[in-house]
């Protein structure tokens, strides 16, 4: 699986708030960059983020002088920011469902930028979609499902639980294609287990 730390640039430039907006153009100029990092002004401030889109839209477009203008009057603050850890698919998700072209990596501190370029550059997502991914997952799952209700039993907590685990990859799966789920993997095997599954019903009742 492609993590954001997978692809993301580990090369962050900052600027501070109250820099010209010249000065943020002039980064990004020599840089050949999209966007600046607005550092924070303490551990539990916001970082934020100002883009070249930013300064187009609220500068440029309106014949406003750069140089009369803060970073912190184009910048967004608190900016949506990423976990390292999180899946390529969801990052791009994320950044498309919020109309964004780059956002921080922050796990405690600032580790990095990720932006879409970097996702089509380096996301192995067209080799390896993540769809075929999830189905290959969903197919191991449900074989070590089997083999663990078939060595606890099918009333056992272990094979709820390994059926669970099924579930939940299909219904990822049934999210990212948009699908309806008519009966789920556990459901299917509950079937052929009646009583198993109500014996399973009764403790989970008794128990709550």
């Amino acid at each position: 699986m492609t993590t954001v730390a997978d692809v993301m640039s580990a090369k962050v430039i900052t600027i501070r708030n109250s820099a010209r907006v010249s000065e943020a153009i002039a980064l990004m100029q020599q840089q050949a960059i999209q966007a600046l990092i607005v550092d924070r002004i303490s551990e539990s401030d916001a970082y934020g983020i100002v883009t070249a889109g930013d300064i187009v839209a609220k500068v440029i477009a309106f014949g406003k002088d750069p140089k009369a203008m803060r970073v912190y009057e184009v910048m967004t603050k608190p900016c949506i920011v990423l976990n390292p850890h999180l899946a390529i698919e969801h990052a791009a998700r994320l950044m498309s469902d919020a109309h964004l072209h780059s956002a921080p990596v922050i796990q405690t501190e600032l580790l990095g930028l990720l932006s879409v370029s970097d996702i089509l550059q380096n996301s192995n997502a067209s080799e390896n979609p993540q769809i075929l991914v999830l189905a290959d997952r969903i197919q191991h799952a449900s074989q070590v499902a089997q083999q663990i209700c078939t060595e606890a039993g099918p009333g056992s907590v272990d094979c709820a639980e390994a059926w669970s685990i099924v579930d939940a990859l299909q219904a990822e799966l049934a999210r990212q294609t948009d699908k309806s789920i008519a009966e789920t993997a556990s459901e299917i095997f509950w079937n052929d287990y009646p009583e198993a599954f109500k014996d399973r019903e009764y403790d989970e009742w008794c128990s709550g």
